[in-house]
């Protein structure tokens, strides 16, 4: 995960996007845009319908939410690894 988390980092600063963007606050409202897009994608279609017509656009979006929150773990500080099993092990104790 911390590989992945570097590759997002590299992209940032390749862009000049790393220091400007990466507060949470930001990147949270920025995660909440990118999962209405996600969304938007199964508006008033079925589940089956919706990835037969946009199923890379869905994978897009997707990959977009998933950049988002890893960015927020790492502008804390925190592995995204790590911060995933923690609440894994929180769900199982429920």
């Amino acid at each position: 995960m911390q590989e992945l988390q570097n590759e997002i980092t590299d992209f940032l600063k390749e862009k000049n996007w790393l220091d400007q963007y990466q507060h949470p606050k930001e990147l949270a409202a920025a995660l909440s845009v990118e999962a209405a897009e996600l969304l938007e994608c199964f508006q008033w279609k079925s589940s089956a319908e919706a990835l037969a017509e946009n199923r890379q656009e869905i994978l897009e979006e997707v990959a977009d939410v998933m950049i988002y929150a890893l960015q927020i773990v790492e502008s804390m500080g925190e592995d995204g690894g790590e911060v995933i099993r923690q609440k894994l092990a929180i769900n199982r104790a429920r």
